[in-house]
Order: C-alpha cells, then sequence, then structure tokens
C-alpha cells in the first residue's frame, strides 16, 4: 500500500461548531499519519466538548462533563492527579515479543490517570489534570474519566499532537516492557499557562510522577502546578513511576526523580526504585531506606509486589502482607496501591500519626493492587470498593 503525505490540520475549531473534517489516527509501518474524512463521517461530539479555545500555541480545547459545560462531579475534588493519560496496548497472550504477538488489546492507561479513576472507583474523589491528541483516542480517554466519575475539568486536547502510545510486552508472570510513542505526544506539551489552579489550590491532595517532567514544556508546568498545591496547603503525594526508555539516560531519570523529591508529604516507590535511585543499594535493608527519607516526609511506602509493602513514618515503620492471586497483567498494580491509600488518606489525613489504623488502610491498598493484575490493562483491571472488601472479607474467613 503505498503511502502519503499527510494533508495539512484543518482550521482551528471555534465554540459550538463542529470543524469540516474528522482526523483519526491511522498506523501503518510503525508510523502514525493523520487521514481526512469528510464530516459526514465524523462522530458526533456534544458541543460541551468544544469549549472557547484557551490561549496557546498550540490550538486547545477543554474537557467537561456536562452539556452544559459544568464537570459532572464535585468541583473541589479531594485528590487531583497531574500527569499523562494514554493508551496501553497489551498482547492478548503471555510470553511473546511485540513482533509475535498476533493481538492487542487496547486499554486506557497513565500513571496519574490510573489513580485519579482508582480513587473513583472506590468511591472517592478525584480529578485529572493533563492533555491528550484531538482524536479520537484522546475523546474515548476523556469519556472514561466521565464515566468513572472522574472530574475531568483540569483536561484538554491539543490539535497539533497525538494521544500517547504504549504498547506492552507481558512476561509469563506478567511482567511488563514498554515502547512508548511520544514524538511528542499532547501530554508532553501542557503548558503552564493553560492549568487549572483553582482546582489545585481547592484540592486535600496533589498526586504526581515523574514522567512529565521530562521535557518541556510540561515539565515547567508540572512544577508550578506542585507549587501551587503546596503553597495552598495541599498534601503532596508523589509516585516516580519509573520508566528509564523514555529518558535521556539513567542519571538524567534519577535526577530528574530526585529534583522534587523534598517537596512531597507522602511517597510510593517499589523496591527496584528504592534500588535505582540508591544506585544498587539493598532495597530490603532499612537503613538504605531510611536514607530517602527527608525531613518534611510524613509517609514513604515500599512496595513489594505480592509480598505487600513496607511503611516508614518519624514515629514508626514495618511490613504489611500482601494477598496471594494468580498474575495476568502487573500494569496498574501500584496505581491501584495508590488509590487505594489515598482514597481513605484523603478523607482521614489522622491515619499518619495511627499507626494501626495506617495498618489497615494500608492492607486495604495492597488488596486493591493484587486485584488489579488478575485481568490486563490498568484502568480496566481497576476494582471498585465491594471488591476489596469482599477479597478481604475471604482472607479474614
Amino acid at each position: 500500500m503505498a503511502l502519503h503525505a499527510a494533508p495539512p490540520p484543518p482550521p482551528p475549531f471555534t465554540a459550538g461548531r463542529l470543524p469540516t473534517t474528522s482526523r483519526r489516527p491511522c498506523f501503518s509501518a510503525g508510523r502514525i499519519f493523520r487521514c481526512s474524512l469528510p464530516a459526514a463521517a465524523a462522530r458526533p461530539r456534544n458541543a460541551a466538548f468544544l469549549a472557547p479555545l484557551r490561549t496557546s500555541s498550540a490550538v486547545c480545547t477543554k474537557a467537561v462533563s456536562n452539556s452544559d459545560g459544568t464537570p459532572g462531579t464535585s468541583s473541589s475534588p479531594h485528590v487531583v492527579c497531574f500527569g499523562e493519560l494514554l493508551i496501553d496496548f497489551v498482547p492478548t497472550v503471555n510470553g511473546v515479543s511485540l513482533a509475535e504477538a498476533s493481538a492487542f488489546k487496547k486499554a486506557p492507561g497513565g500513571a496519574p490517570a490510573n489513580v485519579a479513576v482508582g480513587i473513583a472507583r472506590l468511591g472517592g474523589s478525584s480529578a485529572f489534570i493533563g492533555k491528550v491528541g484531538d482524536d479520537e483516542f484522546g475523546y474515548m480517554l476523556a469519556d472514561i474519566l466521565k464515566e468513572n466519575n472522574v472530574n475531568n475539568q483540569g483536561l484538554l486536547f491539543d490539535a497539533h499532537a497525538r494521544t500517547a502510545l504504549a504498547f506492552v510486552t507481558l512476561r509469563n508472570d506478567g511482567e511488563r516492557e514498554f515502547m512508548f510513542y511520544r514524538n511528542p505526544s499532547a501530554d508532553m506539551l501542557l503548558e503552564e499557562k493553560e492549568l487549572d489552579l483553582d482546582l489545585i489550590r481547592k484540592a486535600k491532595i496533589f498526586h504526581h510522577g515523574s514522567i512529565s517532567l521530562i521535557t518541556e514544556p510540561c515539565k515547567t508546568a508540572h512544577i508550578a502546578a506542585a507549587k501551587a498545591a503546596k503553597d495552598a496547603g495541599v498534601l503532596i503525594s508523589y509516585d516516580p513511576n519509573l520508566r528509564l526508555p523514555l529518558w535521556s539516560s539513567a542519571d538524567d531519570a534519577r535526577d530528574g526523580i530526585l529534583s522534587i523529591w523534598e517537596t512531597a508529604d507522602v511517597i510510593k516507590i517499589s523496591e527496584e526504585e528504592v534500588s535505582f535511585l540508591t544506585k544498587g543499594e539493598d532495597p530490603y535493608d532499612d537503613s538504605v531506606i531510611k536514607k530517602l527519607m527527608h525531613p518534611n516526609l510524613k509517609l514513604l511506602l515500599v512496595t513489594e509486589g505480592p509480598e505487600g509493602c513496607r511503611y516508614y513514618s518519624k514515629e514508626f515503620n514495618g511490613r504489611v502482607g500482601g494477598l496471594k492471586v494468580n498474575a495476568v497483567d502487573t500494569t496498574g498494580a501500584g496505581d491501584a496501591f495508590v488509590a487505594g491509600i489515598l482514597s481513605q488518606l484523603s478523607v482521614d489525613f489522622s491515619l499518619l500519626q495511627d499507626e494501626g489504623r495506617l495498618k489497615e488502610a494500608l492492607k486495604f491498598a495492597n488488596v486493591c493492587g493484587a486485584l488489579t493484575v488478575t485481568e490486563r490493562g490498568a484502568i480496566p483491571a481497576l476494582p471498585t470498593r465491594q471488591q476489596v472488601v469482599d477479597a478481604l472479607t475471604k482472607v479474614v474467613a
């Protein structure tokens, strides 16, 4: 099949009007091309998605949930999650390379978005701030946030970059390797002037990762968002979520992750990330973990997959065992764990001072992570509160 150059983009959207063409992503030979289809073939859009454009060098529209332009959930969500929202393509069978995979399951993902949806699934209140492409995948992801009761008033669409994609290989044990398509993707182009700072300042918890620290302009936007939260007295939650292939080098990744380390009140890291950040030191040695503590840190959590997690604060530390399950796909397990603990912390900060109640909350979070690995994909696998309660009941029984 002959490949032709992409046509120039259509004129910018105007509020309340559909464009004359619909641009859908076409995949061929590992590249993404822009296809222009007649307006008659375009998917109908609710006019609310075509809100007045924000001033930006890239044309963006703002995602909202209701036809009157208001968010579908509380205007002051308890937890605001900042970062990437993307599509994971997960093989339908484990133990094969990307080239060998005969089919993939399309699954929405992106660590901060996973956390936002996870909190909402558990009955909590959450919002997501980020940017997706003005394409079919971007609108699909906006719909998924809405369907899961996540406030998406901070989500923007970019007309000049596509929604990020990640192809995931699954080993037989459910562990993963990633191949990313971000050259650049829309999430990398979020600008500081596009931030909904009011949404951030009214939150109880601001949760973020490190991927949006990799490139500009998103890096500056990320730092500004976190500063706004900190200045407003919002609790800062940080999960570095190391994805080494996205960084220019291991040293840059380490420096980038640690650059905002001391601004966080609650940090969640995996045992592998402990080794990476400490340049190979033993992640099971408490003295090594304590090197990662900083004076203002209220809680450091180290996840150990099926073994559960460890917790460290100034007053106490310990371990909470996990729930053993048959792992199908570990994508999103750490995010489900974070959602589990933040959903409880957002309604009761006193958990940070009560070791007994904290351990119960971490047991709940461990089960959230365990249930997520029993299905393929991240967001599709995130559990409801009732599913977690049922699993905990079976463990006790």
